[in-house]
């Protein structure tokens, strides 16, 4: 409800099996069906991952059943909702997709710029990159003009208590958190190879401290300083584009819906 009320965009993500068995499989779909029908029809979903990181489908480059498992939830979700975009396995290992998810947490913002650099450099990095030491794509199709993402990336850590916490990296202190977090955020945002990203992650939860807020949602840093790094120095382009994507989208919903331009007028009246 909140996010919906927020404009809170949501990756919405299956909880994953541990084993891949026959119960493992039984139980994922079952349970995978009722979450896209419950679901559905909250307008801050944006796109449906079924698996991550290969959990539950730990074979998946030598497997063809945990391939033809991870396929078919893929297609099931695609027949149950075809209006949102579906990433069959986040992270690597993909074998069915729409977006090429890719988990990346190295902490030198050189060698990522380096790694995603280049918009021409995309068949080099699915054939020798290999972040978090696995393949990035099993499937045949290879990139095949598909948008990539770096869905999760950061990881930076910083802890009131740095003995019962964890994190991919380590800040010293607030100052070293946030020029981490601004030179990382300065270059992901500069990558013409990316078609977005997901910064991990939101806030602190339980042992895990890379969060840009701490588990009480208190900021690490400024709130309008993490707003500013995140999307940055906003300029005309910034703007003539969202202008666009705005007129796209009323032209989208009047198509589908029949909706007149002047109920979008009433609408923001009211």
């Amino acid at each position: 409800y909140w996010a919906d009320l927020l404009g809170l965009m949501v990756w919405e993500e299956m909880p994953s099996a541990y084993r891949f068995t026959r119960n493992s499989i039984t139980r994922v779909t079952e349970e995978w069906i009722q979450v896209i029908a419950r679901d559905s029809s909250h307008p801050c979903i944006i796109a449906w991952v079924p698996f991550n990181e290969s959990w539950g489908v730990p074979d998946l480059p030598d497997s063809p059943a945990q391939r033809h498992y991870v396929q078919s939830l893929y297609h099931l979700t695609k027949t149950l909702d075809p209006t949102r975009p579906v990433v069959g396995n986040d992270g690597w290992e993909s074998v069915a997709t729409d977006i090429i998810g890719i988990h990346d947490y190295d902490d030198e913002p050189n060698q990522i710029a380096e790694r995603y650099g280049l918009r021409d450099n995309a068949s080099s990095l699915f054939q020798r990159e290999r972040p978090g030491g696995r393949l990035l794509l099993l499937d045949e199709e290879g990139h095949a003009g598909r948008p990539v993402m770096l869905t999760e990336f950061g990881g930076i850590a910083l802890a009131k208590d740095k003995t019962k916490t964890w994190g991919y990296s380590s800040a010293e202190d607030a100052a070293d958190f946030a020029d981490r977090y601004r030179s990382l955020m300065q270059v992901v945002r500069a990558l013409p190879m990316l078609s977005g990203f997901c910064y991990t992650q939101f806030t602190d939860t339980y042992q895990e401290a890379n969060g840009l807020l701490y588990a009480d949602r208190t900021p690490k840093m400024p709130i309008e300083d993490i707003s500013l790094a995140t999307q940055g120095e906003r300029q005309a382009r910034d703007l003539q584009r969202e202008y666009e994507w705005r007129e796209r989208l009323m032209h989208i919903q009047t198509q589908q819906y029949h909706v007149e331009p002047r109920d979008y007028q009433l609408h923001a009246a009211r």
